[in-house]
């Protein structure tokens, strides 16, 4: 077998490429949010509008850890007001959404030790973490490189085992849960499709989701196991919703007032017999989605 030819990429300034700009590297982040090494991440938002303030270019969110990325892109190097708008949207994002945690993160093509020194000042007050962003040629395309220079938290890593396989895809989660369990998924998301048709299942680790146009849209999330399916819609906490539910013999799990989300435990005996009543929570989740 011969011996593969040895490749050396040429590093190449975005900041000075005639044709790579910022909008292509957002481009790049919004198909594969993992590029950053934050973990499992959704883009929540794009260019969002900050009251009294710019637009923030990217919003992440990690659904499962209930945590939020705020993350300000420039190409070139770092500056003080680069550092300035991360923190301010970082701030602006806490405040307005205080159920989830926060972290700002500042993405550059050249962060300085002068500016790295001066964020670490920050970290530990304002939950911050520095990337550093690099652009290399190869046989004829671009890669792109981050690379933490500061993180959130220094923490000691831990001995682990080698972790069990994680359902990302839909044939994942069609393998490891009954089939019955997960015609419930469908059954449902039907009820959403026909309110919101621009919606899709968004498979994740750990859920289900939704999301719209490859943005997360998570205002109810499917959990299918081994013998019942665990649903968390969004809503108003309300009593005469939870006596239907009580009448209907379906498990409340609970409500978190935090979030503002009912979980519920359904078996396919629920869904067959109370099929209209699942299908409501559905349409009530969809409509409190669209008053926020």
């Amino acid at each position: 077998m011969p011996i593969p030819k040895l490749i050396i990429p040429e590093p190449i300034s975005l900041k000075d490429h005639p044709e790579l700009s910022e909008k292509w590297v957002e481009d790049q982040i919004v198909d594969n949010p993992s590029l950053l090494g934050l973990g499992e991440v959704e883009v929540r938002g794009r260019q969002r509008i900050q009251p009294r303030a710019g637009r923030l270019d990217l919003l992440l969110e990690d659904a499962e850890n209930r945590k939020r990325y705020e993350v300000e892109l420039q190409l070139g190097k770092t500056d003080e007001s680069h550092i300035i708008r991360a923190i301010e949207y970082w701030d602006i994002e806490r405040k307005r959404f205080p159920q989830y945690d926060h972290c700002a993160v500042l993405i550059a093509e050249d962060i300085t030790s002068r500016f790295l020194n001066v964020i670490s000042l920050f970290n530990g007050t304002v939950p911050l973490i520095a990337i550093q962003m690099q652009a290399f040629r190869v046989e004829g395309g671009v890669a792109l490189v981050f690379t933490k220079v500061l993180d959130e938290l220094q923490l000691a890593l831990e001995e682990s085992v080698e972790p069990a396989k994680i359902s990302r895809t839909r044939s994942d989660w069609e393998e490891s849960v009954p089939k019955q369990n997960f015609q419930m998924v469908d059954g449902l998301f039907e009820a959403i499709k026909a309110q919101y048709s621009s919606i899709d299942l968004n498979y994740k680790k750990y859920f289900i989701g939704l999301a719209r146009s490859g943005v997360a849209n998570n205002f109810v999330q499917f959990r299918p196991k081994q013998k019942c399916l665990k649903l968390t819609f969004r809503c108003e906490q309300s009593v005469d919703l939870e006596k239907r539910l009580e009448a209907a013999g379906i498990e409340i799990i609970g409500y978190d007032k935090k979030w503002g989300e009912y979980d519920i435990r359904i078996t396919p005996s629920d869904y067959a017999s109370h099929k209209e009543l699942l299908l409501d929570l559905m349409k009530i989740a969809y409509q409190f989605e669209m008053q926020e």
